[in-house]
């Protein structure tokens, strides 16, 4: 925050494909929640990093891109990717170097029903779980290396990392999420094949929820939770997983709940030391870039996030409510059977927001 009381300074990083365009839509709704609930100010600077910056500069982003980003309150990214024109791995280092080098470990990523959007699946209870990823480690270390590439014997390593003060330290935030939510506590693993990082989580799974006895706790391999999730995923409230687990059960949750276009995340460092980044879960969606027709809901409700991390509460459930509203009231774009632009859906929420 600046000096001025209640000024927070965002960062905008809207990067690929549809990323710009639910980025706007985000920060007109927090213009407008921002004018409802005065004094507190938002001051944004724009990076427009990500494929443009590389066919610049031969970079993603600047090599000083973390010292730039450090100073801020908050950092809010729209997407980034276009494989068709840089490969993934490339445009993905950025996303991946801030999560580490800021240590935004608790990656808490929603995902719930809402009146007005059909679902895939026949459902009689509405779905309200958060997905709680381990951000900094796991699978998503950049710990390997490729031998004989190109050629008949090439081989290819890829070494997880799962540490004890990694593991304890996001069980620990998941079971205190839970003691906020319903008290129920699902940690996903795969101990029965991997005998060493998940038997680690295993045992502080253990340890750990013996300190926390009002919450009750369920364990599940990965493969069964994605059977589970799809078959009584209302039971399920809080869900714990590695860095990789994570990634995947909040695409099938987004999944369950009707578009990956609803649901939001967090990438929290929660001592606070460094910004954390708020953003939606679906990617980048080169395929419908520029035509106007992507879901600004998950790009809004994360931005709620964002409020509520900022400590100003009252405009964060505004905000979350006026979404709620607008598609209850029937605002839907194409991706869950509506015909709304992405335009039409922000002015739809900005109405129900004033």
């Amino acid at each position: 925050m600046t000096d001025r009381a209640r000024t927070y300074r965002v960062a905008l990083y809207p990067g690929d494909g549809i990323g710009p365009e639910v980025t706007d839509a985000a920060v007109t709704v927090l213009a407008a929640a921002k004018d409802k609930h005065q004094p507190f100010d938002l001051e944004f600077a724009r990076f427009d990093w990500g494929i443009p910056h590389f066919e610049k500069h031969g970079r993603v982003a600047p090599e000083d891109f973390l010292s730039t980003l450090r100073g801020f309150d908050a950092i809010f990214l729209g997407a980034v990717g276009w494989p068709a024109r840089l490969p993934d791995h490339i445009t993905l280092t950025p996303l991946i170097r801030l999560r580490q080098a800021f240590d935004l470990y608790a990656c808490v990523r929603p995902a719930r029903t809402f009146d007005g959007v059909r679902g895939p699946l026949r459902r009689e209870e509405p779905i309200d779980l958060v997905v709680v990823r381990e951000n900094s480690e796991g699978e998503y270390v950049d710990n390997g290396g490729a031998l004989a590439v190109n050629t008949p014997h090439e081989v290819a390593l890829q070494t997880a990392v799962h540490t004890r003060r990694g593991v304890e330290r996001i069980l620990r935030f998941s079971f205190e999420l839970a003691r906020t939510r319903r008290r129920r506590l699902a940690m996903i693993t795969k101990s029965n094949a991997q005998r060493y990082a998940y038997v680690l989580w295993d045992r502080l799974l253990v340890e750990i929820a013996a300190q926390f006895e009002d919450v009750a706790v369920e364990k599940l391999h990965i493969d069964a939770a994605t059977l589970e999730l799809v078959r009584r995923p209302h039971t399920f409230d809080v869900v714990v997983g590695s860095n990789l687990f994570g990634d995947i059960l909040s695409d099938l949750t987004g999944g369950i709940t009707g578009s990956l276009g609803l649901n939001p995340s967090a990438n929290l460092n929660p001592e606070r030391r460094f910004p954390s980044l708020f953003e939606p879960v679906h990617g980048s969606a080169p395929d419908i870039a520029g035509k106007g027709i992507a879901n600004p809901t998950a790009a809004v409700l994360s931005a709620a996030m964002m409020l509520d991390w900022l400590g100003e509460a009252a405009a964060a459930t505004d905000v979350r409510a006026a979404v709620e509203r607008a598609l209850a009231a029937g605002n839907l774009t194409p991706d869950v059977g509506g015909a709304l632009t992405t335009t039409q859906m922000t002015e739809a929420i900005v109405r129900q927001l004033e």
